[in-house]
Formats: C-alpha cells, sequence, structure tokens
C-alpha cells in the first residue's frame, strides 16, 4: 500500500513537472515575440532617422555645388542603375582620312544649341525650411511695444535672431526656453532696426494666437516634414516668387488640434505632430 502512494506521489509530481516546464515554454515565447517587437520598432525609427540624414545632406551638398557654380544635369527617370553604373562600352572606329574637298573648314561656326531652362520646382510645403528651435533668450523690442525680440538656437552654427508679435497673446515667462517650430528660409528682415532671421510658427485666429507645440523630446535642429512631401526647400526664399503667400492658405490646424499642410499633419518621425493648446481649424502661420 505504501508503495502505491509513492508511485502515485512521484506520477503526481512528474505531471506538475512537466506543466510547469509547458508554462515557462509559453512565457519564454512570449517575451522572445515582444523582445522581436521592440527591436523592429527600433530599427524602423532608426532607419527613418538615417533616410532623414541623407536626404538632408544630399540637400545640402547640392546647395553647395550651386553656390560654387556647379552645374546641376537632372538624370533621365528611365535610367537604370545597372547602366548608370556601368556604361555600355561602344566599339569605336577609326575615322576615315577625308579627303581635301570633304574636309571642313576650319572657321565654320557650330549651332548654337539653346540652353535647357532649369526645371522649376513644385510650390508646395517641401519648399519651407521647417525646424525645431529653443528659445534661449527673450527681451521685448526697445522700440516696438508689441515685438518681443527672441533668441532661437535652430541646431547651427550660432543662434537666430527673431523679433516676434506675441506681446499681446503670450506672456514672456512662458516663451523662456520653450521648443517651437521655426520656419527658416525666410529672407532676413529689418523691424525696428532688429533683423529678424526666421518665423516661429503659431495657430491663429480671432480668438488668439498659440505657439504651436512640438511633440515630446524634440530636439533644436530636427526637420519636421509633411508625409507626401519631399523636403527641398530654398536656400533663402526670394520674395518675388511669394513661395510662403502660395503655402500659406493651405496651413491650418484640424478638428484634433493638429497643425496641417492641406490636411496632412507636421510630425517628426518616431515622435508624433504639432498642435496648438485649443485653436482648432485655424490657420498656422
Amino acid at each position: 500500500m505504501s508503495e502505491a502512494r509513492s508511485i502515485e506521489k512521484i506520477k503526481k509530481n512528474a505531471q506538475e513537472a512537466k506543466d510547469t516546464i509547458t508554462s515557462l515554454k509559453n512565457e519564454l515565447n512570449f517575451i522572445n515575440k515582444e523582445y522581436n517587437n521592440i527591436l523592429v520598432r527600433q530599427l524602423k525609427e532608426e532607419n527613418a532617422k538615417l533616410l532623414i540624414a541623407v536626404e538632408e545632406a544630399k540637400k545640402k551638398l547640392i546647395q553647395i555645388e550651386v553656390r560654387n557654380g556647379v552645374k546641376q544635369i537632372p538624370l533621365p527617370h528611365n535610367m537604370q542603375l545597372s547602366t548608370a553604373v556601368n556604361p555600355p562600352i561602344i566599339p569605336t572606329q577609326q575615322p576615315k582620312e577625308q579627303s581635301s574637298a570633304e574636309q571642313k573648314p576650319k572657321n565654320e561656326k557650330k549651332p548654337k544649341v539653346p540652353k535647357q531652362a532649369p526645371t522649376e520646382l513644385p510650390i508646395d510645403i517641401g519648399r519651407l525650411d521647417l525646424r525645431i528651435g529653443k528659445i534661449v533668450d527673450v527681451r521685448r523690442h526697445p522700440d516696438a511695444d508689441s515685438l518681443y525680440v527672441l533668441t532661437i538656437e535652430c541646431g547651427e552654427d550660432k543662434p537666430r535672431t527673431v523679433c516676434s508679435g506675441l506681446v499681446k497673446h503670450v506672456p514672456l515667462d512662458q516663451l523662456q526656453d520653450q521648443v517651437v517650430m521655426v520656419l527658416c528660409n525666410l529672407k532676413p528682415v529689418k523691424m525696428r532696426g532688429i533683423i529678424s532671421e526666421a518665423m516661429v510658427m503659431c495657430a491663429s485666429s480671432e480668438q488668439g494666437v498659440e505657439v504651436l507645440i512640438p511633440p515630446p523630446d524634440s530636439q533644436s535642429g530636427e526637420l519636421v516634414h509633411c508625409d507626401g512631401y519631399t523636403r527641398q526647400p530654398d536656400a533663402v526664399m526670394n520674395p518675388k516668387k511669394k513661395i510662403f503667400e502660395t503655402v500659406a492658405p493651405d496651413l491650418h490646424t484640424n478638428a484634433n488640434l493638429e497643425a496641417c499642410y492641406k490636411g496632412v499633419p507636421f510630425s517628426l518621425p518616431g515622435k508624433g505632430t504639432f498642435h496648438s493648446k485649443t485653436l482648432k481649424n485655424v490657420s498656422v502661420k
């Protein structure tokens, strides 16, 4: 009788051990799956950041080449990569000697080939250089009661000076150390004796004006994106082209308080969108 009980107890313990092992295996599989999901999200975010950095580097290189007089020649859309990297070798024939009658006069003028006009970029939100800035100093304009003079770090060699008409809308202490969206490629303009080099983007209506709030953890110099539009900002926008005036009517907040262009929210990849505090469906400028 005692031996039967012992065997039964051993069987029971074996079954409990088996159940425990099965439970541990299930938990381990779940943990592995969650870990893999986290790795995938991290890799996607890192890839997005790398693509943005590469695109920005290409734009800066083109701007440097243009400033140094290097002509930009667009590649045909149907050119295959293999052809571009390894162009086909075409055998050349030795030129036949021409008789004196066939030889062309040395002073014959070559026909003039008309220069191809540079391709005009589309006028959309991609032409605006929107980026994150941090206000490191705020003071009242000495000669204009309605203006603040802001010093904003935008991830560049030196901070920008910006004159902003927010005196009647935002207290000075609320702007100090504030992180904001800045339009950086406006032509600098003198405002009552002080050069303003950019513009702080705000939601604006008859109800008031609110500075747009960037996503959490935004860093100075980060580039603002709008899905579906390629960033290709001019170094400094020519006022005669009226680029900002063309884009401005399509800048607004939506019903979720998000800042948008033609209904597409502005964003920092992997971090989130920009929004106003209370103003829905109003202009952004």
